[in-house]
């Protein structure tokens, strides 16, 4: 398989079909590709070019996570004076922290936060980063 096809099988898959069904449908289409000793080699170089990109990726995403984890972050906001501040922290505003205080980009959308968070004091955000790896990431909340 070159794409994934529904109910049939995903990319890079080696599956068995019918004849006519593949020269017809699958062949036409491009999502398919005969599954010869020359195509089999070229899938199995594929995989294991992913298979390294995978290895690299990972070992970046735990390089992150123990520099995520050295210290809390920061988070500076306008508070009242029995310690509730004006609005909330935000997914969006921890991702900022972590780009201006680690020095990493994080999307705002694999961040997770607590509840939420409407007064100064420490808090633990949740940050998925796919393929199984997520972190608890401390930060704290200081008046400005």
């Amino acid at each position: 398989m070159i794409q994934d096809v529904d109910n049939l099988g995903g990319a890079h898959e080696v599956i068995k079909v019918r004849n006519g069904y593949a020269r017809n449908f699958l062949f036409p289409r491009k999502l398919a590709i005969e599954a010869n000793p020359g195509n089999m080699k070229q899938l199995e170089e594929k995989a294991k070019q992913q298979k390294k990109k995978e290895d690299a990726m990972l070992a970046q995403i735990n390089s992150v996570i123990d520099k995520l984890n050295e210290a809390p972050l920061k988070i500076g906001a306008k508070s009242g004076t029995s310690g509730k501040i004006f609005g909330s922290v935000t997914n969006l505003q921890l991702s900022r922290a972590i780009r201006d205080q680690k020095g990493y980009e994080i999307d705002r959308k694999k961040i997770t936060l607590p509840d939420e968070v409407k007064e100064l004091g420490s808090y633990k955000a949740h940050i998925d980063f796919g393929n199984g790896k997520s972190t608890d990431v401390e930060f704290e909340v200081v008046s400005e």
